[in-house]
């Protein structure tokens, strides 16, 4: 389950920190979905959050990026691995390559 905008955590921590702790940072990040402000001389400088976090705040997807996925959840190929993709592709781009009958 994700959490709601108002249970994430956001904490404040020196830049100095950030530099020793940043793996495990990262985890936290990731895993707990928690947000990092990074102070320098005790001003605000920069902020860590995850990929989904921040996909979901700032990187909407484009009209376009809805429908294709829109279309591919439909199609059942939003479920399809990664090595089903490239054989899809292989199958393509080999039908593309065989020689048509004139």
């Amino acid at each position: 389950m994700e959490p709601r905008e108002d249970d994430m955590l956001t904490r404040s921590l020196p830049a100095h920190l950030v530099r020793t702790q940043f793996g495990q940072i990262l985890e936290r990040v990731s895993i707990d979905h928690e947000r990092f402000i990074v102070t320098k001389n005790g001003q605000p400088k920069a902020v860590i959050i995850g990929i989904e976090d921040f996909l979901a705040a700032v990187a909407k997807p484009s009209e376009t990026m809805k429908a294709l996925q829109d279309q591919a959840r439909a199609s059942g190929a939003a479920g399809m691995s990664l090595e089903e993709i490239e054989a899809e592709i292989a199958a393509v781009r080999q039908k593309k390559t065989v020689p048509q009958p004139s």
